[in-house]
């Protein structure tokens, strides 16, 4: 690194972004037509002058989607001529207007963008081919976005004893999209009025899937909805306390009813399995004679089993794990430790069972890329509709990122994208500096660097270019 007579001019001329695929989102969305959508639907201003309610809402989508944090990160973007003759605007709501925009919103127009997002939704799976969602697995889980503020409407102390909200988060598993995020007080319990956005998800999702199963964790298993969701040819697998009567009943099996657990595996090796790294922190705590608990092995069983407030039978599979509990290298006493699953699936083994409820652990890392990826549970305004609304529509840059890669023409590049953390994603996709050239009739976007992700790029502008308009 030797150069050390640096000089900077400001170019008179050309102008350029740092952020040159934003305008294969804006295309996107124009395409699919959700900029419409969202008019049409959404009813939250008196008079359009000079900003329609699409306008506040992809302000502060781009916003999460141009590596924004907070609401006045805006500002940079408002004064960027560049930025704005890239998507064909004179201004855009600055940052006091679009926080004034979230409060105008109550639950019933918070709703109804969450429906505009939902129908533009189906339009992309549309354009899916055959057996796209043959099997959906729709994932419900709750978590806590705290905040420092102390005079926002509607926060209250959760039980880690954290001063914020509790969303409620309907995910699709197949595409990590977010079917639906609710804002509640800090205090609720996870589950709790999740069972009308469970029943949305189904009918939004049960226009497309073959099948549908639902997965939450054990404060999801909402017996008294069980029976109701099964007559509905829903599937469902949720966990269930290992509470004294269903650990009685595991106990009372005969030993020949469990079975050893082989776990699937994760990911099919593709060359040599490769030599396992040394587990150091492990040592250390044998080294130091802490106590230690050790998995010794796993089992499976299942029976029928009728919750009390159900009127049939459904199968409950058992994980029994073998725990030795140890101090340097002596093993103090064998623990055991049951987990239950309570489903109606009756095409999968037990083993499967147990996978899939796993792998409803992948909507945590969904959770965390909207927490400190998109940034959508800062909780930057001032109660919970306002913060609410503010959730959905940061959630939106999320969602166009899954939605980008379904439309990818390359199927396997499209996983690959949608599987991306969010700030790769901005990274390799939209955080592009381009040359903004603006003439009587086109806006050309002149890209300035080439990562591995440019031919995919420049494939999905062609296609989104030759979409028909919806």
């Amino acid at each position: 690194m030797t150069g050390g007579n640096v000089h900077y001019e400001v170019a008179e001329r050309t102008r350029a972004v740092n952020c040159g695929g934003i305008g294969a989102i804006h295309l996107m969305a124009q395409k699919l037509g959700l900029i419409e959508e969202i008019d049409r639907q959404v009813h939250v201003l008196k008079r359009h002058v000079p900003y329609h309610e699409s306008d506040h809402v992809m302000n502060l989508a781009y916003n999460a989607l141009l590596d924004g944090v907070r609401l006045e990160d805006i500002e940079l973007r408002r004064n960027d001529e560049a930025f704005l003759d890239g998507l064909g605007a004179q201004r855009i709501p600055d940052p006091t207007t679009s926080g004034d925009f979230t409060r105008r919103f109550d639950s019933g127009s918070i709703v109804d963008l969450m429906e505009a997002i939902n129908t533009t939704r189906q339009q992309v799976w549309k354009r899916q081919p055959k057996g796209f969602l043959a099997e959906a697995f729709v994932d419900i889980d709750g978590t806590i976005a705290g905040t420092l503020g102390e005079c926002k409407g509607g926060m209250s102390l959760s039980y880690k004893g954290i001063w914020g909200y509790a969303p409620l988060v309907v995910s699709l598993a197949n595409t990590s999209e977010v079917l639906y995020v609710v804002n509640r007080p800090g205090n609720v319990v996870s589950h709790e009025g999740c069972v009308p956005w469970i029943d949305r998800a189904i009918a939004l999702v049960g226009q497309h899937a073959g099948r549908i199963t639902l997965r939450g964790d054990t404060d999801f298993t909402l017996t008294g909805e069980l029976d109701r969701w099964a007559e509905q040819a829903v599937k469902f697998i949720f966990g269930m306390d290992a509470h004294q009567k269903v650990v009685a009943l595991a106990e009372a099996l005969p030993t020949e009813a469990w079975q050893a657990l082989e776990r699937m595996p994760k990911y099919e090796i593709a060359t040599e399995p490769r030599a396992k790294p040394e587990r150091v922190k492990e040592a250390i705590v044998r080294l130091k004679g802490y106590e230690n608990k050790v998995l010794v092995g796993e089992s499976i069983a299942e029976f029928e089993y009728q919750p009390n407030k159900c009127a049939r039978n459904y199968r409950l599979v058992v994980l029994r794990k073998n725990i030795s509990v140890q101090k340097g290298e002596a093993a103090l006493l064998e623990e055991v430790k049951y987990f239950f699953y309570i489903t109606n699936r009756a095409d999968l083994s037990a083993a499967e069972i147990v996978g899939l409820a796993n792998g409803r652990c992948d909507q945590e890392n969904v959770i965390e890329q909207l927490k400190n990826g998109v940034n959508a549970m800062r909780m930057p305004v001032n109660d919970l509709m306002s913060n609410w609304a503010y959730m959905v529509m940061t959630t939106l840059a999320w969602n166009l990122k899954s939605w980008y890669g379904l439309l990818m023409p390359n199927r396997e590049r499209g996983l690959e994208l949608m599987a991306m953390e969010f700030r790769c994603f901005l990274h390799s996709i939209i955080l592009l500096p381009a040359q903004i050239v603006r003439t009587g009739r086109k806006i050309i976007y002149r890209i300035l660097s080439y990562n591995r992700w440019m031919k995919d790029f420049f494939a999905a502008w062609e296609h989104l270019r030759r979409l028909a308009p919806v």
